[in-house]
């Protein structure tokens, strides 16, 4: 099994969006071994590989796909072309057949699909991207260049680091209200809920509660499956959350 998909969007026909797993591919530890990361130190061959194989379980191809190389801010990219975009950490797009790919391996891709004017967004939010609630900068943009509102929004938190993992420093934690977060006296360190304050600022924005699904999974607590940039020392391969439709 490549990839998982997300229970929001099976009720839309049109609608194709996944996230990769680390299996079925060709690349040897320690990217093993679906690494679909274009910007890793895998070899390029492996991750063509590895991508035409994720691509071809969901009845893609590479040319329909487009993707950035993201950066940890909150620019956001809209896509009238498939193809690899530099410096953006969101991409959103009303072109059937282009199919919006985040990379990640502990952040968190954010995928959306306003089933009202047919629009779809993609965004990677790390904890810098949480904090400039790149979701909703997402929607917005969504929204002025296609007149999207948040209510007609189906979202999915898609897999990432979990909250009692992603152990930080006041540095982090000071950008966190304390609904979000919890002090570890024995570690002396704080603990931050990133899918949790993503969940929030979307539902604050409008999107309504049961339109957003929130991934179960963790890329550390579950890393058998999902790669994992903290758990496995920065040397370790990437996942994509991918959203698009069919015209």
């Amino acid at each position: 099994m490549t990839s998982r998909q997300p229970h929001i969007f099976l009720q839309f026909d049109q609608v194709i969006a996944a996230e990769s797993l680390r299996h079925s591919g060709v690349s040897p530890e320690p990217f093993s071994s679906l690494n679909l990361g274009l910007y890793t130190d895998d070899k390029p061959e492996h991750v063509e590989e590895n991508r035409r194989r994720f691509f071809h379980n969901l009845g893609l191809v590479e040319k329909e796909v487009a993707g950035a190389h993201q950066v940890h801010k909150d620019e956001v990219k809209v896509v009238e072309n498939p193809g690899q975009y530099e410096g953006f950490d969101a991409l959103i797009t009303d072109k059937p057949n282009i199919f919006l790919t985040i990379t990640v391996a502990d952040c968190i891709p954010i995928l959306i699909y306003d089933a009202d004017k047919q629009v779809l967004g993609a965004a990677h939010s790390g904890w810098k991207g949480s904090v400039a609630e790149i979701g909703r900068k997402t929607i917005e943009a969504m929204q002025k260049n296609y007149g999207t509102r948040p209510r007609s929004c189906f979202v999915y938190i898609g897999t990432s680091i979990d909250y009692d993992s992603f152990e930080v420093d006041n540095d982090v934690a000071m950008y966190f209200d304390q609904t979000f977060k919890r002090w570890d006296e024995e570690k002396q360190k704080f603990f931050v809920d990133l899918k949790k304050f993503n969940k929030y600022y979307l539902e604050k924005m409008g999107v309504p509660i049961h339109q957003i699904e929130v991934s179960p999974f963790s890329t550390v607590k579950n890393n058998e499956d999902y790669f994992s940039y903290r758990k496995e020392n920065g040397k370790t391969g990437r996942a994509l959350g991918l959203i698009g439709m069919r015209g």
